[in-house]
């Protein structure tokens, strides 16, 4: 499952490519195309059970005799890894009973048969003893869980992991797993956690199987952006010669970033317009399409209006390069949402910024949680004179 240096692991790409073809911005022909390499690959690998669960919904057409044949293959596969198990039992140390196992394994995940690799894992596992090896086993199932975007099971071989580490266990696997949880909570929206994952793994990533570097910057600069303060944007994003040695080969990447450290707007929306259609059709991030859209804009106006008491919005529009009636439209939305701290003058035509004092707030939180705590004292004073 472990793809080798440089290599994203073949079932993921296959994933990726699946998840195009369900997407109704990918135009016919080039699902034409996707359909037929979807296809060959299944085939390749003798991936029956996948083969049939896309026939049923649609995806690809129902070959009898492929099917038929893909199966036989599999039965006559299947023999000869259980004499190799029952060979190693009989006549071999326990060494080579453990491969003999995890060799099933690799092969049930080889044709996508989620079900039978997860428990034959974990009759490989209970012939494990090294950590290292058991490490290696949660990382076979995680992949399995990206594969299927299979939440539970991810966050369950997570903690498994973590745990492990607890007995022992290389930085090598601890680093490759810091990247697996930070996509892990990028895809359940948990940008600031991922960020802090990604930029922890930069100058360690090793983790080609999953994606390969250029996307893992990809993902490291899109979390950070709505995530950091811009003085650790700075130190971690925009001058880090990790991301700097990359980021160029990534469209638009590097003048969306740039261009919001620079206070650019004009050329930040225009960048923002172009990551856009990569951001959507991306497998991981493509459910928070419009949450991101969001967080990113709140991140720019905030920054904009961070410099001003007050601004005329003909003064902002013309500074984002947008209509009055736009900035007018997307400043009331978000105002009313509770994410900007300002207030429009309609008749004047001017923004004036409210930006809540910490000082204030805090002792505002202070006298709250002091009612809260007096009621709570007072009711279990009650039931105490009872």
């Amino acid at each position: 499952m472990e793809g080798q240096e440089g290599t994203q692991q073949p079932h993921l790409v296959l994933a990726h490519k699946l998840f195009l073809l369900t997407h109704p911005d990918v135009d016919d022909i080039e699902k034409v195309r996707l359909r037929d390499e979807v296809y060959n690959a299944v085939v390749a690998d003798d991936m029956a059970p996948l083969y049939e669960t896309l026939v049923a919904n649609g995806v690809l057409n129902l070959d009898q005799k492929v099917l038929d044949s893909m199966r036989a293959k599999i039965d006559e596969e299947l023999k000869k890894l259980d004499e190799k198990i029952a060979d190693a039992e009989e006549n071999l140390g326990e060494s080579e009973v453990r491969e003999a196992h995890l060799a099933k394994s690799l092969f049930y995940i080889r044709i996508s048969d989620k079900e039978k690799a997860l428990e034959q894992l974990k009759l490989t596992e209970s012939k494990t003893v090294a950590v290292g090896q058991k490490m290696d086993l949660v990382f076979y199932t995680l992949n399995i869980g990206f594969f299927y975007l299979d939440f539970d099971l991810i966050s369950k071989s997570i903690d498994k992991a973590k745990n492990l580490f607890e007995e022992g266990g290389d930085w090598e696997r601890k680093n490759r797993l810091k990247v697996y949880e930070g996509l892990f909570c990028m895809s359940t929206r948990n940008f600031k956690k991922a960020a802090n994952l990604f930029l922890d793994s930069i100058s360690t990533f090793t983790t080609y199987e999953l994606f390969p570097y250029d996307t893992f910057i990809f993902y490291t600069v899109l979390t950070s952006i709505i995530s950091l303060d811009r003085v650790s944007l700075k130190q971690k994003v925009v001058d880090a010669p990790e991301i700097l040695a990359v980021i160029g080969r990534i469209p638009h990447l590097s003048k969306f970033l740039n261009s919001l450290y620079d206070c650019q707007y004009k050329s930040f929306f225009s960048a923002f317009a172009g990551l856009t259609e990569h951001i959507r059709l991306d497998r991981y991030l493509h459910p928070h399409f419009r949450y991101y859209m969001r967080e990113v804009r709140t991140v720019v106006y905030s920054q904009f209006l961070e410099s001003y008491k007050s601004v005329t919005i003909e003064a902002m529009a013309k500074a984002f390069g947008v209509s009055v009636d736009f900035i007018d439209l997307e400043l009331s939305r978000f105002i009313a949402a509770g994410k900007l701290h300002c207030k429009i003058d309609k008749v004047a035509g001017v923004l004036e910024t409210n930006r809540p004092d910490a000082k204030n707030a805090l002792y505002q939180a202070t006298i709250k949680q002091g009612d809260f705590l007096l009621n709570r004292i007072q009711k279990l004073s009650r039931v105490i004179d009872l």
